[in-house]
């Protein structure tokens, strides 16, 4: 199944080049991995360019010589320079690539009020994401969201918090619940590994808001091609206006009480999680808010208003996504409409 990419309305797509980056982290990598490109080209230039000349200047013109021509054996000053100018080459790169990782690979500072800084835990699931909301500008969080992370914009230079520019970074704490992966969103930051029982970090920052694509770049099973990554950007006001609507608990809807009374007594509460009712499962995504969100099965299918994609996910998950973790239930087409029916209300 070839990877698809779903937009809302009115929202813009970033493209996926290492080459345009939109954040410190990407720009580091780019210039390094541009530094490479420039040394290992002249390299490549001048060993083909001497071959070259080599094959063409002392090609055999006329009949072959009677003897053996004249050997060189050894060449002190050739040898001297085929060795240190490798060295330097080498320690070159080794600089200039430590100098890289020490720019992007930078501890999470403490959190604190004012420093308009965003923490997430990412854990990686087979094959999903989860974002787990811990603080904002110093102020706790605590509500967990899949496959799709929302940021705030903010300029990509640092300053301080008093300028009206004011740089917003992101910090994530990256963990896997069951095997290796790997998040990577190729114009924010480089590859980062979420390894079990280890956790590791990264951090970006970008003024442009709209819609990076990335996906897991560690293999982890049938899914994974499919366990695909979407970053929103928005402003920071509508940032703060998705903030406090995904900190509310579900609403309770008088209408579609036999939707959730069909959800309850199904399964579904032992994996899945809306706040606000008896389903607390935390193996599966959260499921409190879930019409917000553009997509379903990871970014797989479009999440439409009408709940048409939805209802068919609902009937044979392994269609649209073969090898998921989530089984075909085999509702009754009147206990699935009712369900969606439900699962809709979830804004």
């Amino acid at each position: 199944m070839g990877v698809s990419w779903i937009l809302a309305e009115g929202q813009t797509i970033q493209d996926l080049s290492t080459f345009h980056p939109a954040s410190p982290p990407a720009e580091a990598i780019r210039n390094l991995s541009i530094l490479v490109l420039a040394i290992t080209g002249f390299i490549f230039i001048v060993v083909e360019g001497v071959l070259i000349y080599s094959i063409l200047h002392f090609r055999q013109r006329g009949p072959a010589p009677a003897a053996e021509p004249p050997q060189v054996y050894g060449s002190q000053p050739i040898e001297i320079a085929w060795t240190v100018a490798p060295t330097l080459i080498v320690m070159i790169i080794i600089l200039v690539t430590t100098r890289t990782l020490w720019e992007v690979n930078v501890t999470p500072p403490p959190e604190k009020p004012g420093d308009h800084a965003l923490y997430v835990t990412v854990v990686g699931r087979q094959w999903w994401w989860e974002f787990d909301y811990d603080h904002y500008d110093g102020k706790p969080l605590g509500f967990i969201t899949a496959n799709e992370l929302h940021i705030p914009s903010g300029d990509n230079r640092t300053r301080p918090a008093s300028d009206p520019a004011t740089a917003r970074p992101v910090w994530l704490m990256l963990k896997s619940a069951d095997v290796c992966h790997s998040f990577w969103v190729p114009r924010l930051a480089g590859k980062t590994d979420l390894l079990p029982g280890r956790t590791n970090t990264m951090w970006f920052q970008t003024s442009e808001k709209g819609l990076f694509l990335g996906q897991c770049a560690e293999y982890c099973g049938t899914q994974h091609a499919n366990m695909l990554l979407r970053v929103v950007v928005d402003s920071p006001e509508d940032f703060d206006k998705w903030l406090a609507n995904q900190q509310k608990p579900a609403v309770e809807d008088a209408a579609v009480k036999d939707g959730k009374a069909a959800f309850l007594a199904q399964s579904c509460v032992n994996c899945h999680r809306v706040r606000g009712t008896a389903a607390r499962g935390n193996y599966a995504p959260d499921l409190t808010h879930l019409m917000s969100r553009q997509t379903l099965a990871s970014g797989m299918i479009p999440n439409d208003p009408d709940g048409k994609q939805l209802r068919e996910w609902l009937a044979n998950p392994q269609a649209i996504k073969p090898g998921c973790l989530m089984p075909a239930f085999g509702l009754s087409t009147r206990d699935r409409d009712r369900m969606v029916d439900y699962l809709r209300t979830l804004r």
